[in-house]
């Protein structure tokens, strides 16, 4: 395999998105295609849009599913949560977290069998988190106060995979990527206020222009009656269901 070399520090797991440039073989591959969607008009998440178009994204390529992949992952993400506790509140240097994966890693074609990765990632990291849960945080995934959380931050994952055929919207490509949030932005931008439920509407809305279907029955509002795990991986059609968490964290 191709193994491109993408960092400006050999101790830097996260990517800047100034720095794609240098990127070779699947990486290029793999941004490229995040690219493809972000520049389309009508992609529905605004807030990744002005992401990209300001060069704030951030980058994290896993090449293996196995422990070196986990242990490269942890590192990037305890990198992102540092940069993200000295965000300042604006939209303009909110940035998000794309983690892709190769196909080496990731050899499946199902949409529940993607969903199913993406959680024994979340497991895994969870096994090495560095730190202790956060205080306030649901430990039960079935509580509404439940999200993942990683070094002591709340996280919010957005699975995307290449198996999406009606989700568009969660199809970032043929490699499958987490999309990460800090949580806090969504209740920042997007939460229960009168400015942020017109911001929850807009994007749904542009949601089911895009994927030329109702939006999931599985988005809501964080403690909003909508449980946070139900968001991170959507089920393909409206009738199908998913009742219960993947995965009950250890120790959470």
């Amino acid at each position: 395999m191709d193994i491109p070399v993408v960092k400006s520090d050999e101790n830097t797991k996260l990517i800047s998105q100034t720095c794609i440039d240098d990127a070779r073989g699947w990486h290029r591959v793999a941004f490229d295609e995040v690219e493809s969607r972000l520049v389309d008009p009508d992609f529905p998440c605004v807030f990744s849009k002005n992401a990209f178009r300001k060069k704030i994204v951030k980058f994290i390529f896993v090449e293996d599913a196995g422990s070196d992949g986990v242990r490269h992952l942890a590192e990037g993400l305890t990198e992102y949560v540092e940069l993200s506790r000295q965000w300042d509140g604006r939209l303009d240097t909110a940035s998000p977290l794309v983690v892709a994966f190769s196909l080496d890693a990731v050899k499946v074609r199902t949409v529940d069998d993607y969903h199913a990765f993406g959680w024994r990632v979340l497991a895994a990291l969870h096994e090495v988190d560095p730190a202790p849960w956060p205080e306030g945080v649901g430990r039960d995934p079935d509580s509404e106060a439940w999200s993942m959380c990683f070094d002591g931050m709340p996280l919010f994952f957005n699975m995307s995979s290449f198996a999406h055929r009606v989700r568009r919207s969660r199809n970032l490509g043929e490699y499958f990527k987490l999309i990460v949030n800090p949580r806090e932005r969504f209740d920042v931008f997007a939460g229960d206020t009168p400015s942020g439920r017109r911001v929850r509407t807009n994007i749904r809305n542009r949601i089911e222009r895009y994927d030329g279907t109702p939006h999931s029955w599985q988005l809501g509002s964080y403690h909003g009656g909508a449980l946070e795990w139900q968001q991170y991986g959507l089920v393909e059609e409206n009738a199908d269901r998913a009742d219960k968490c993947p995965f009950a964290f250890p120790g959470a």
